[in-house]
C-alpha cells in the first residue's frame, strides 16, 4: 500500500504476470525434413503377426516348461520363514521368458513341469516389504503352448471381413499407409512451429511456465496410477534421473507456453478469427473422441464456461496451419510435400476433417487446463475411452 486515508483516499501498487508484447516475424522460406512416408513389409508382417497373437490359443503340453510357453502358477514368498502374504499368489497366468514379474521367475521355472516347484532368492518389487530380499517358492499347476493360426485365407476369414490373406495384407498396408501418412502432416505441423520459435526470443511469465510444469507432473501422476505404476518404476523404464526427467519436463513446458504466446500473436497480427461452423466442428470432433453426444458436450462447456478456452484452441489450431501453408515441407528423401494435398486426400478418405494428431509434438501451445476438465468431468458413462481424449496438446 502505497497511501491509506481512513474514510478518503486508499493506493496500492501490484506485481503481475503479462504477456509479452512481440511482432511474429517472417516465416515465408522456412523448411523442414519430415520421415517418409513408407511402409516396409516388415511392418506390414509385424501388424499381421500381432493380429495372430490375438487368435492365438493355448493347449496343455505334457512337458516342463520352455521359453514362451505359459504357465499357471503359485507363489509363495517368506523373509525371514515367515511368509510376505501381499507378495504371494496362486493360480497367476504368466509368460514364461517375459520378464514382466519378478527377477529371477523365469530361470526358475525353465525345466519344471506340472506339480513341480522350485525355490530361489529374489527382490520383491511391491508390497510392504518391497526392496527387501526373499525365499521365493514357484510351483507350477500347469503348462500350456501357445498355438498361431496359420496365415492363409481362413484365418484371414476368422479375423477380418476379407476373404483371402492377400486381400487382408493389402488392407494391413493401405491402413499403415494412411497412418504414416497422418504422422508425416502431424510432424510437419509440430516442426513448422518449431522452425518458428527458433526465431522469436520473447520472455515468459515464470508463473505461468510453473503452472504448465505442475500440470504436466499431475497429468504423469493420474496415467501413471492408471497403469498401477510408480514414478520411481517410470524413471527406471525411461532410464532417466529425476533431475533429468524435470529438466525435460521444464523444457517441455517452456516450449509449450511460447508457442502458445506466438500463435496468438500471429492470429492477432493475421486478424484471424473462429466462426460459429467452426467452433461447432471442432466440439463434434471433441465429442466423437471422447464417445459422448455433440450437443450433450456443447451444453456442459457453455454451462461451465469453457467456451472462450475453445475458441482460443480453434484460434491457435488456425494460427498453425497458416504457419504451415508458407513453410516448405520435404522428406527425408528430399521430396518436396505438398501439405494441402495431403491434408485433402486424408480427409477425403474420412469424409471429415484430418486434425493431423493434435497432441503429436510438444512445441504446439497446449490445451486449456478448463478444456481439459470439460473433457474429463462430462458424463463419463457414456465415454468409450476418456482417457485417449484428454490432453491433446494444440
Amino acid at each position: 500500500m502505497t497511501e491509506l486515508d481512513d474514510g478518503t483516499q486508499f493506493a496500492f501498487t501490484a506485481e503481475v504476470d503479462i504477456r509479452p508484447k512481440f511482432e511474429v516475424p517472417d516465416y515465408d522460406g522456412l523448411e523442414v525434413v519430415v520421415d517418409d512416408a513408407e511402409v516396409t513389409d516388415e511392418q506390414v508382417d509385424e501388424t499381421i503377426g500381432n493380429l495372430r497373437e490375438r487368435f492365438a490359443s493355448l493347449t496343455n503340453a505334457e512337458r516342463a516348461a520352455e521359453e514362451g510357453d505359459f504357465v499357471t502358477i503359485d507363489l509363495v514368498a517368506k523373509i525371514d520363514g515367515e511368509e510376505v502374504e501381499d507378495a504371494s499368489t496362486s493360480g497367476y497366468s504368466y509368460e514364461v521368458g517375459s520378464k514382466s514379474a519378478i527377477e529371477g521367475l523365469d530361470e526358475a521355472l525353465v525345466g519344471l513341469s506340472a506339480e513341480e516347484d522350485k525355490t530361489f532368492t529374489g527382490t520383491l518389487v511391491g508390497g510392504e516389504r518391497a526392496g527387501e530380499e526373499a525365499e521365493i517358492t514357484v510351483t507350477v499347476q500347469s503348462v500350456k503352448v501357445k498355438n498361431l493360426p496359420e496365415l492363409d485365407d481362413e484365418f484371414a476369414q476368422l479375423a477380418s471381413e476379407f476373404d483371402t490373406i492377400d486381400e487382408l495384407r493389402d488392407d494391413v498396408r493401405a491402413r499403415l499407409g494412411r497412418q504414416v501418412k497422418m504422422q508425416q502432416l502431424s510432424e510437419a505441423r509440430d516442426k513448422a512451429l518449431e522452425a518458428l520459435l527458433e526465431k522469436v526470443d520473447i520472455p515468459l511469465p515464470e508463473k505461468i511456465v510453473e503452472e504448465e510444469v505442475g500440470r504436466r507432473n499431475q497429468q504423469l501422476e493420474q496415467q501413471l496410477q492408471m497403469a498401477g505404476m510408480t514414478k520411481e518404476d517410470y524413471l527406471s523404464g525411461e532410464e532417466k534421473t529425476e533431475e533429468e526427467f524435470d529438466t525435460e519436463v521444464a523444457d517441455a513446458a517452456r516450449l509449450a507456453v511460447k508457442g502458445g504466446f506466438v500463435l496468438d500473436q500471429l492470429a492477432v497480427q493475421e486478424e484471424l478469427n473462429v466462426e460459429n461452423e467452426e467452433l461447432s466442428e471442432y466440439v463434434v470432433t471433441q465429442a466423437m473422441q471422447m464417445g459422448v453426444q455433440p450437443q450433450q458436450l456443447a451444453e456442459y462447456l457453455t454451462q461451465n464456461n469453457q467456451l472462450p478456452a475453445i475458441v482460443s484452441e480453434v484460434l491457435r489450431n488456425k494460427a498453425l496451419n497458416l504457419i504451415v501453408e508458407h513453410v516448405t515441407v520435404k522428406d527425408e528423401s528430399g521430396n518436396e510435400i505438398d501439405v494441402d494435398a495431403l491434408q485433402r486426400e486424408l480427409n477425403g478418405e474420412t469424409g471429415e476433417t484430418v486434425q493431423a494428431e493434435e497432441g503429436a509434438g510438444e512445441p504446439a501451445a497446449e490445451k486449456s487446463e478448463d478444456a481439459e476438465d470439460a473433457a474429463a468431468e462430462a458424463p463419463a458413462a457414456e465415454a468409450k475411452d476418456a482417457k485417449d481424449a484428454q490432453d491433446k496438446d494444440a
